[in-house]
């Protein structure tokens, strides 16, 4: 490369149209080889006004090395995209990186996250206030605003209000007036009444799994649902005084497991007062096998009934009915174990279907696809 190619585009000017044309000239007709040096060579001419242009934007918040970095990254984009005859480099040039560092401070450096559309509107409402107050003896109103700008006020005020997000105040900031040393931190914020229960709420919140899924549901229904006794009853199929004896059993527990380091074993179905476990009784008539459960299937007493499925497929009747009109609860263990009835029915050719489900049992055997056995 000859050597008054690198002195041509050495020299810093502030109209760089000049330097540009001979770039451009001499970078489009040099081998590929050379087109680096070139381009170097008029990087490094056009970095003083780079620098320049940089050092305008200045104590806004904004390291100078940083907006130097920013600049000559706009001037490197303006070099690539240079062409010639869409008119003058400098112009361009200058405008690149002008829009490089706006871009720069609109995405970097404001201290909170603020969605892109939400600072274009800010620095808009900014300049329109400054518009309107040297047309008008007043401060625009935020409905003067949003008119000229063709949004509404509610966005308008939005804008206002994350402008606080560019240089947000400081916690640490000492108020003044006071006579005391005191920080803004201090005015803010206070005492939470609600914080002494958050043990609280956390240790029910791990108590009530332990409960069976009828109690859980009810207890949410009654506290939760502000039901009634007689909409829950309505809802399990049983009585007003059976509901009002499960709830009471069921807040007497948590009650007593609140209070204890252990918690206490859940006595269930087994008080004196209800049916102990699941009461299967059978009775065939006409080629008809009809099993009659009363009480609750859960994992205790699906063995039970298990045995009792097996014991009456066996005998292989024409057909065989489980009653469930006296079940008001069946868990995933009795779910499970009513599957391994149809299925051992099917097999044996049996026809096996299920009578008086109670509603909220229905819902469970319909969820767990035994809804056609109904």
């Amino acid at each position: 490369m000859p050597d008054d190619r690198g002195s041509a585009v050495a020299e810093p000017l502030e109209d760089l149209d000049a330097v540009a044309a001979v770039y451009a000239d001499r970078y489009f007709s040099a081998p590929d080889g050379d087109r680096a040096a070139l381009r170097d060579a008029f990087v490094g001419a056009c970095l003083p006004m780079a620098g320049r242009l940089a050092r305008r934007f200045r104590g806004r918040g904004e390291p100078l090395d940083d907006l130097e970095q920013v600049a000559r990254l706009g001037l490197i984009k303006a070099i690539v995209r240079f062409e010639p005859d869409r008119g003058s480099f400098t112009a361009y040039a200058v405008v690149t990186i002008r829009g490089e560092i706006k871009r720069h401070f609109r995405d970097r450096a404001w201290a909170m996250h603020v969605p892109r559309h939400v600072k274009d509107l800010h620095l808009a409402v900014r300049r329109t206030t400054e518009e309107l107050t040297a047309e008008r003896p007043h401060t625009p109103t935020i409905t003067e605003i949003a008119e000229r700008l063709g949004v509404n006020e509610d966005e308008v005020a939005d804008a206002m209000v994350s402008g606080g997000g560019y240089s947000p105040m400081s916690l640490n900031s000492p108020v003044n007036g006071s006579e005391q040393t005191i920080e803004l931190g201090d005015l803010l914020g206070g005492t939470d009444p609600a914080l002494e229960l958050v043990d609280d709420r956390v240790t029910v919140a791990g108590l009530l799994q332990r409960l069976p899924a009828r109690e859980r549901q009810m207890l949410a229904m009654r506290f939760q649902g502000n039901q009634s006794q007689s909409e829950i009853a309505a809802t399990f199929g049983i009585s007003q005084m059976q509901v009002s004896r499960l709830l009471a059993r069921a807040l007497a527990w948590l009650r007593e497991a609140m209070l204890s380091d252990e918690v206490p074993r859940w006595t269930g179905a087994s008080a004196a007062h209800e049916l102990a476990g699941l009461d299967i009784t059978s009775r065939g008539t006409n080629g008809v096998l009809t099993l009659r459960c009363r009480g609750e299937i859960d994992r205790d007493s699906a063995r039970r009934l298990r045995a009792a499925l097996r014991q009456a497929v066996a005998a292989r009747p024409q057909q065989l009915t489980v009653d469930l009109s006296g079940v008001a609860l069946v868990d995933a263990a009795g779910v499970a174990v009513l599957h391994d009835g149809v299925t051992a029915a099917e097999r044996a050719g049996v026809r096996m279907r299920l009578a008086g489900v109670q509603p909220y049992v229905r819902h469970i055997l319909d969820v767990s696809g035994l809804g056609t056995s109904f």
